[in-house]
């Protein structure tokens, strides 16, 4: 059997460069769909906190509205970690993808060494992104629990308040 290497084949270079290309993608979705989540966590803390400001503060719904507003903060701290993981994938895969082109590059003119430099430094910055993209995506499934919640204890509240006591 006959020894392929990436200048041999050219379908070996294409699939190093499309891998991070498609993962690049992926990354910018999830990355704009993080900031809209963000951009709605912001607005819905300040209608939250201009509601606590004509509250008193021994009320009950200011009490219920200090939760919800602890509850937003928690789901803005996973939202702007995933963010920060997901914009470091994206980093990586762009690296990647240069990475392979000029290692493939050094493969076609017969650069050993250098081949083999880039191919571990494109492996290793690939699997930086990867790594990255899953503890994004987990900490996103924390978010969604998060905010579960807190559609949770809202809907509690709206329940608790229709709720009248019978007149006789």
């Amino acid at each position: 059997m006959a020894d392929l290497n990436f200048a041999d084949n050219p379908f070996a270079v294409l699939t190093a460069i499309v891998a991070p290309a498609i993962l690049t993608n992926a990354c910018s979705v999830l990355s704009l769909g993080t900031s809209n989540r963000i951009a709605r966590v912001v607005d819905r803390t300040r209608v939250v906190y201009r509601e606590l400001e004509s509250l008193p503060h021994d009320s009950g719904h200011y009490r219920e509205l200090v939760v919800q507003l602890s509850l937003l903060e928690e789901r803005a701290q996973y939202l702007f970690r995933s963010l920060r993981l997901f914009y470091i994938s994206l980093g990586c895969f762009v690296a990647s993808a240069l990475i392979s082109i000029i290692g493939s590059a050094m493969a076609f003119y017969h650069f050993t060494l250098g081949f083999r430099v880039l191919a571990t430094l494109g492996l290793i910055t690939g699997l930086l992104g990867v790594c990255s993209l899953v503890a994004g995506s987990a900490l996103m499934v924390a978010e969604v629990r998060a905010a579960i919640s807190q559609i949770t204890h809202e809907a509690q509240r709206a329940r608790n308040s229709l709720v009248r006591p019978p007149t006789v």
